[in-house]
């Protein structure tokens, strides 16, 4: 693991470590994260699995429902994992988020069978429990939660739902009267608005490459819809738009002058090379690599106003972070493509506005880089 951290940046919250104490293929794993962190293995060694924890974490963080972040709650549940007395079976994931309130903590036990709950969370900062939650009676669809109050009473008890996180449930319930509470409050804040705004992306070229309907122009995982989004973004920010260009140009065979959306029949966009000789190249005539390379480019240089995130809508953008989970990152890519796309991520990531956790293979092109963290699953 190498790792050469950027500019501090102390008020914007920020996921600095992964555990993944049971999940799927991982037991006591703990990932570092960094402003770009690579996660490197052979596959079958986690590396999609490890940005599925994350997704999920960032997914419940913003209040999203159990049964819409684990749709298949057993393929999470390490595969050796024996039932205990009760026939429950389950997986236990958590995260360090940093910032104004130092480290904060979480870690989350989830139950997939018989039936899919949060049986336990604990959020802790500076040795103290601030909130913890415990499965008591199993007839009933909630946890005991008790959390931090260092007032008369030195800790408030209330039920909770099964079906959500406490933690980003806390400022409706915390009333922020005592110090303790408000240490809860903060801490509570800098986890969730620290988990929100993540894009997870895995281009996909086959569908890139086909006109596309003109809609919200917000740029969809698979970056189905990229024309689309160069149809909205081109005319938004001319400056951005030159830098994209320009590394797109470092990326694609031949000239490129600009990259452009137009639309054609039907009601529908698609996106173009502008060779800057009078020449158009449809992305249906760049190859796998290109396209992958040309959409990764663009996420980078976008922001949660561009992609398909869930930003904390109460917190001013200044003072978030958004994270880029990018599955296969170099996947298609020749030598020279990923080593821009890497100069342009460390770029990018140390401004400190984005973050970027990739999986790839094999990371011996990035290990030694400045600004990288490289993870390797298999060590």
């Amino acid at each position: 693991m190498s790792a050469t951290p950027a500019p501090p940046h102390p008020d914007r919250p920020r996921i600095t470590e992964l555990r993944l104490s049971a999940f799927a293929g991982h037991r006591r794993a703990v990932l570092p994260l960094g402003p770009l962190t690579v996660l490197a293995g052979p596959s079958g060694s986690g590396k999609t699995s490890a940005l599925r924890a994350y997704d999920a974490l960032a997914r419940l963080g913003g209040g999203a429902q159990l049964g819409a972040v684990f749709p298949d709650p057993v393929a999470c549940v390490p595969e050796r994992a024996r039932p205990d007395a009760q026939h429950r079976r389950g997986f236990r994931i958590g995260c360090t988020a940093d910032g104004a309130a130092g480290p904060v903590h979480l870690d989350v036990a989830v139950q997939a069978e018989p039936e899919l709950r949060i049986v336990g969370e604990r959020l802790t900062a500076g040795g103290v429990v601030l909130l913890e939650t415990a499965l008591r009676d199993p007839g009933r669809r909630a946890v005991q939660a008790a959390w931090h109050t260092a007032g008369s009473a030195p800790v408030t008890r209330a039920p909770l739902p099964d079906d959500r996180l406490g933690t980003p449930l806390l400022p409706l319930r915390v009333a922020g009267k005592t110090d303790g509470q408000r240490r809860v409050l903060a801490a509570a804040e800098q986890m969730v608005v620290a988990l929100r705004s993540v894009f997870a992306c895995d281009p996909r070229p086959g569908r890139m490459r086909e006109p596309v309907p003109t809609g919200s122009g917000r740029l969809l995982g698979g970056c189905d819809n990229l024309a689309d989004v160069l149809w909205r973004t081109r005319a938004e920010c001319g400056r951005r738009h030159a830098q994209f260009v320009a590394a797109v140009r470092a990326g694609c065979a031949g000239p490129v002058a600009d990259v452009l959306a137009e639309p054609v029949a039907g009601g529908v966009v698609r996106a173009l090379l502008d060779r800057g000789d009078g020449t158009r190249t449809g992305l249906a005539r760049l190859g796998y690599g290109e396209l992958r390379y040309l959409a990764l480019a663009l996420v980078l240089f976008t922001g949660p106003g561009v992609l398909e995130v869930d930003p904390a809508g109460e917190v001013p953008a200044a003072l978030q972070t958004l994270t880029v989970l990018a599955d296969g990152f170099d996947r298609g890519l020749d030598v020279r493509q990923r080593a821009e796309l890497l100069r342009l991520a460390v770029r990018m990531c140390d401004r400190g506005h984005i973050r970027l956790v990739a999986a790839v293979a094999d990371a011996t092109w990035a290990a030694g880089t400045d600004g990288v963290t490289v993870v390797d699953l298999v060590t």
